[in-house]
């Protein structure tokens, strides 16, 4: 495959750009690969991407229902950050933060990240002690954040009000090397790199049973006919319990709707991201100058991908307090994305009661940050049987009661 690079623009300059190649193949499916991964969106391809670079796996099929990156990868507000509380959380999150720093040099794709920093406001006393706290423990993580004053958070967002109606801007965690990142062009990253090393990315192919013997897992069936394996990673957000229910076991979640919705295009207003956990919402600014709002989830459970009235209003009446800017501005689009929510508010990379089958699920709202750490620990797992990063989020732990609880420290579980 060409690597993209500045000659190479200017080589196609010269010629109307008719000899770029296709960003990655699109084959039919073989009847056996060595690994099958359920799921084209961020996290299912980067396992694809780790278990190709880190354990020389390449006989791989990433299988998708719809197309590629049309999930939650698509549909999320692009928030990277990694100051989380518990030790395994901030672990993999860190992993992962890192790992997007280099994700342009090492997929010779521009993700166009952004380290513009995430600061996450306090504007309750509860909120105070709770980011303090984490503040305290990220130190120990070796975790870069720190707790800024009022007057800090005005200086680096100088448009928001810190006198609010209800809740007044008590302070905030700054974490300066978090930020931003294109959501498709992560996907899309992933998938050339993982064609090019002869994987096969197979679109508009449905999973509708999963084959075992002896309990181990053989293969799928899907709408392209029947692939055996030896190995199978389900990686399929919202649609979890659906695949599990396939292979003959349960899991512990639930899925609901999260929406967000970007305003019409402004001039550039602010440079960093808020998540504002008391009035539930998330705001930042796109490279196209529209303002990126995140709100919370459905309260029932649902499969939509769309937004509603209600948490639109919602989610606006409350940044409209911190942000009385927004007030003037017209929404352009809205949204949703199906998220599995665990009791813990953490996911599970795990293997499974069938041998053979891995699950990697349960990101909730926050699976975008975790997308090249989580797939550089499940390819860890399914090539070794073993990964340090995942040791805590088995999905035993609900049996024996070894819950990783991150629903104060992430506030909505972002």
């Amino acid at each position: 495959m060409k690597r993209y690079s500045a000659f190479a623009i200017a080589r196609e300059a010269t010629r109307y750009h008719s000899g770029w190649e296709r960003a990655w193949r699109a084959p039919e499916p073989k009847s056996k690969y060595d690994v099958i991964i359920i799921g084209a969106g961020g996290h299912g391809l980067a396992t694809a991407y780790y278990l190709g670079k880190n354990f020389g796996i390449t006989n791989v099929a990433i299988i998708e229902k719809g197309w590629l990156g049309g999930g939650n990868t698509g549909r999320n507000t692009t928030i990277i950050r990694s100051n989380y509380l518990q030790d395994p959380s901030a672990a993999l999150y860190e992993k992962s933060r890192s790992l997007y720093e280099t994700m342009s040099q090492d997929l010779n794709y521009n993700v166009m990240f952004s380290p513009r920093g995430v600061i996450m406001l306090a504007q309750t006393q509860h909120e105070i002690r709770g980011y303090q706290r984490t503040a305290h423990a990220n130190a120990l993580q070796g975790v870069q954040t720190e707790w800024i004053s009022p007057a800090k958070v005005k200086e680096l967002c100088p448009i928001i009000n810190l006198d609010g109606p209800r809740y007044p801007v008590l302070g905030g965690l700054w974490q300066a090397r978090g930020g931003t990142a294109r959501h498709d062009a992560v996907a899309w990253g992933y998938a050339r790199a993982c064609s090019d090393m002869g994987m096969d990315v197979i679109q508009k192919c449905e999973v509708t049973a999963i084959r075992r013997e002896g309990g181990k897992v053989v293969g799928v069936d899907t709408t392209k006919g029947a692939i055996d394996c030896d190995k199978l990673g389900i990686v399929v957000a919202g649609h979890s319990g659906d695949l599990a229910q396939m292979a003959g076991f349960r899991l512990p979640l639930e899925s609901v709707a999260l929406q967000a919705l970007v305003s019409e295009p402004i001039k550039p207003a602010m440079d960093v991201v808020i998540m504002a956990n008391t009035v539930h919402g998330y705001l930042s600014q796109s490279d196209k100058g529209e303002m990126v709002i995140g709100g919370g989830t459905d309260g029932y459970n649902n499969y939509t991908q769309r937004g509603s009235f209600h948490h639109v209003e919602e989610t606006v009446r409350a940044l409209n307090e911190t942000f009385p800017m927004l007030s003037r501005l017209k929404m352009l689009r809205q949204w949703g994305g199906i998220v599995d929510v665990t009791g813990d508010r953490s996911p599970m990379l795990s293997k499974t009661p069938v041998d053979g089958v891995f699950i990697n699920c349960g990101w909730g709202t926050g699976g975008f940050k975790a997308i090249p750490g989580s797939g550089w620990a499940m390819a860890e797992l399914m090539a070794k049987g073993h990964s340090p990063l995942t040791d805590a989020f088995g999905m035993e732990r609900y049996i024996e009661g070894r819950f990783i609880d991150e629903s104060v420290a992430a506030g909505v579980a972002h």
